[in-house]
């Protein structure tokens, strides 16, 4: 669609760019961001800069977090034997919401997906098996999003632990098969970490 502004078209593309966000979605956000208040619009793009330049992975779990370590990490009073393996940041969020994981996190970053290139290797697969051989870990949860590319992530992470005599369990599939952790609600979760399972 020509719009009469080449700053509005560059506006409206940059947001289609933006997971989940259409043609129609970009223009109302456009709009609603040209008719916000000149503060409100330099809060926006102060918060994105902040963002984008403080916030990096931590270094032991690779959780986005200001710090290194993340405050996850920091916190002594955690359980210290216990990692639960995520895809993503926003997995941890998710779980934490829950209020019932008390443990350690570890993100890898995706799942294994030959189809689209992605392999062992462009995971934080051997991050994660490192981190166990060097501390006293007695369980592994693998909380991999129930997909196809989630259950054979698991499954090759939990063949490599195995060998290490640490204890692997997966979450219950209380999660919808295809649905990603980070979109289920907290009750859901909750019963979903209770009926873990041993791999």
């Amino acid at each position: 669609m020509p719009y009469s502004s080449p700053s509005l078209a560059k506006l409206i593309e940059a947001l289609r760019k933006l997971p989940g966000i259409g043609p129609k979605s970009a223009e109302r956000i456009a709009f609603y961001i040209l008719k916000s208040s000149p503060q409100e619009s330099e809060a926006l793009v102060s918060a994105i800069m902040e963002a984008r330049w403080n916030i990096k992975a931590c270094s032991i779990c690779f959780f986005l977090s200001d710090s290194d370590p993340c405050p996850i990490c920091q916190d002594k009073s955690r359980d210290q034997e216990t990692i639960c393996v995520v895809e993503d940041s926003r997995d941890v969020i998710a779980m934490e919401r829950t209020g019932t994981y008390k443990g350690l996190y570890h993100v890898l970053g995706g799942a294994l997906s030959p189809l689209d290139g992605i392999g062992p290797g462009d995971l934080r697969i051997g991050e994660l098996i490192e981190r166990v051989r060097q501390r006293e870990i007695k369980e592994v949860i693998l909380a991999t999003n129930p997909t196809t590319a989630g259950d054979a992530t698991a499954l090759y992470i939990a063949q490599h632990l195995k060998t290490l005599g640490v204890k692997v369990t997966r979450i219950a599939h209380g999660l919808p098969m295809g649905t990603e952790i980070e979109l289920a609600d907290e009750v859901t979760l909750n019963l979903a970490l209770q009926g873990r399972r041993e791999m």
